[in-house]
């Protein structure tokens, strides 16, 4: 596709809210219709990435309030976390999550279709102007109240 070109005025008077709306909207719906071939949400592959990343750390209760700041689907996380058990994908081992060898075989076919989308978002992109709008990103959320850091 080609872009046209515009003057920094044109382009700096843009509002932000209106591109990165747009720019969720695609991109988060390319994900989850990716994560969707595995039926799959958002919800299931953060839990997968959170159980997967420490094993035994995450309770119910703590992934939760880990998580319910990134929902914006008004998601049941316990019928997730249950779906995910009722899979064979995570077990749940004194109340703590891991995965099973079937929640890692999943979590690594959902992880490739994932980053099939993020090339996608690169395409065309300098590398180092993808990392200076990310932190411009950052400085917005942050600047509007919100954690400009990265996740944990």
């Amino acid at each position: 596709m080609n872009l046209k070109e515009y003057s920094p005025e044109q382009i700096s008077a843009q509002p932000a809210g209106a591109w990165t709306g747009m720019a969720y909207r695609l991109v988060v719906g390319a994900l989850r219709d990716q994560l969707a071939v595995e039926d799959l949400t958002q919800p299931h592959w953060w839990t997968l990435n959170h159980a997967a990343g420490d094993p035994g750390r995450w309770t119910r209760a703590a992934l939760i309030e880990r998580l319910t700041p990134y929902d914006d689907m008004d998601t049941d996380f316990h019928a997730v976390f249950d779906n995910l058990v009722d899979r064979g994908w995570l077990l749940e081992t004194g109340g703590t999550m891991s995965l099973t060898e079937e929640g890692v075989a999943g979590r690594e076919r959902a992880k490739q279709r994932n980053l099939r989308v993020l090339e996608r978002t690169h395409e065309g992109v300098d590398p180092q102007e993808y990392v200076t709008t990310i932190n411009v990103l950052r400085r917005i959320v942050a600047n509007m109240g919100g954690d400009g850091n990265l996740p944990e």
